[in-house]
């Protein structure tokens, strides 16, 4: 049993896991997505999310506690700038865990974890507005003229190439049909050779 289990040790000594996990912290404010271990991942996630806590702050004591965290003034800068304004309207969950499957080598599993984008924190916001306005009646919005005649073109372009697909298997079939039909009639000239060979 895992009772009062606390985090994951991760194979690492104390300050040896302080220090990767603040420089995964770094590189994920720098590249605001990495790829790793899942496990590796799943504590990170933990330290990401006060981070961008600490940036909505934007104290000089939640800077220097990210500055402790973390130690690269470098990304603390574009925490306390980009990041943080990302996720004003947002109380928690600021990254994403994709897993990736297994990695060659050694079958460690692994995982992508980023900041979630600036589309995605917005539409979340524009979730709830949505499902107020649901119990409206919905609106039905004109086509454009420019896009139907667009549509129109794709869809003129698929049925080419699904012709142009049906007819290249046609002759494919044609083949195949061809060569079959001379299969046998080469077996059966075999025989009647043999048979001419022992008469004589």
């Amino acid at each position: 049993m895992r009772h009062r289990v606390d985090k994951r040790k991760l194979g690492m000594s104390t300050p040896h896991r302080r220090v990767v996990l603040a420089n995964l912290a770094s590189s994920l404010i720098m590249h605001e997505r990495i790829e790793t271990t899942l496990p590796r991942a799943k504590e990170l996630r933990r330290i990401a999310d006060r981070l961008i806590t600490l940036g909505k702050r934007q104290t000089l004591d939640a800077r220097r506690r990210a500055v402790s965290m973390i130690r690269n003034r470098e990304a603390v800068a574009q925490l306390f700038g980009e990041l943080c304004k990302r996720f004003e309207g947002r109380s928690g969950g600021y990254t994403r865990i994709m897993k990736l499957g297994f990695r060659h080598g050694d079958n460690a599993p692994m995982a992508i974890i980023e900041y979630l984008p600036k589309s995605a924190s917005l539409s979340d916001e524009a979730k709830g507005s949505k499902k107020s306005n649901a119990k409206e009646k919905p609106s039905k919005k004109p086509v454009k003229a420019a896009d139907a005649k667009a549509a129109k073109a794709v869809e003129k372009r698929v049925k080419a190439e699904k012709k142009g697909k049906a007819e290249k298997k046609g002759k494919a079939e044609k083949k195949a049909k061809a060569e079959k039909k001379e299969k046998p009639a080469k077996k059966s000239a075999k025989p009647a050779k043999e048979k001419k060979a022992k008469n004589k």
